[in-house]
């Protein structure tokens, strides 16, 4: 059975996917659900969350996880699975994107999300602050993340929400095609997502081609909105 590893995106923490873990668990497969440095409970100061500290942090779960792995990441997390890859080609089976950013050598989220024009989040729905950091206004949250999701789930996932800091968001990702490269990938798209658009999920996989590439009409979270079929997604993608 495999080892799914699960990493949170941007404002988010391992809390995230507390509906997906215990259907994957149900199948006999293990989870890990980390909260990266700086979220969840996590009590890393703004100041010290990099990306290397993202990326270290999720080798380390790695390093303690019981192979085959399967590496998944959602939103931001795309571009940690794809460090954290760099750091551990050995030790992946797979990586998953879930409506995630997929970068090239070289390349920032930053300058990554910028492409990404017909975005909620290319609205200026987010507030900067001056330890470095980025929340999203409360009248955006919902459009932008959870537009599928209940009422009563979305003031749970409110409440846990939490400042991003932008080190991560403006460092260069550092990638290998003997690193990174050489490890299978798989795409899960979300057709109404709004904070990272499906024509945008698609240019980065005709860019960096996924196989296989399965398809979800759902908003940006399906952990919550849809966290069953998410499930079954992930489990046709073990590796065991």
């Amino acid at each position: 059975m495999s080892t799914f590893v699960l990493v949170h995106g941007a404002w988010h923490g391992g809390w995230c996917w507390q509906k997906v873990t215990p259907l994957l668990e149900a199948a006999g497969h293990s989870t890990r659900a980390p909260d990266l440095p700086g979220h969840g409970d996590d009590p890393t100061p703004i100041r010290d969350v990099t990306l290397d500290a993202y990326a270290r942090r999720v080798a380390e779960v790695i390093d303690a996880a019981t192979p085959p792995i399967v590496l998944v990441g959602h939103s931001l997390g795309g571009v940690v699975i794809t460090q954290t890859a760099e750091l551990r080609p050995e030790r992946v089976a797979r990586l998953v994107y879930l409506a995630a950013f997929i970068p090239s050598n070289g390349e920032t989220l930053g300058a990554l999300a910028a492409g990404d024009t017909s975005s909620r989040l290319a609205r200026r729905v987010t507030t900067a602050h001056p330890d470095r950091s980025t929340t999203v206004n409360d009248d955006a949250i919902e459009p932008t993340f959870y537009g599928q999701v209940s009422p009563d789930d979305v003031a749970w996932a409110k409440e846990r929400l939490c400042a991003q800091a932008t080190a991560p968001i403006v460092t260069p990702v550092a990638t290998t095609d003997n690193g990174w490269g050489r490890v299978p990938r798989a795409y899960i798209e979300c057709t109404k997502d709004q904070a990272l658009t499906i024509g945008y999920q698609r240019k980065m996989q005709a860019d960096h081609p996924c196989d296989p590439v399965l398809r979800m009409d759902t908003d940006h979270s399906p952990f919550l909105s849809t966290p069953e079929e998410l499930a079954g997604h992930l489990l046709s993608l073990a590796t065991d």
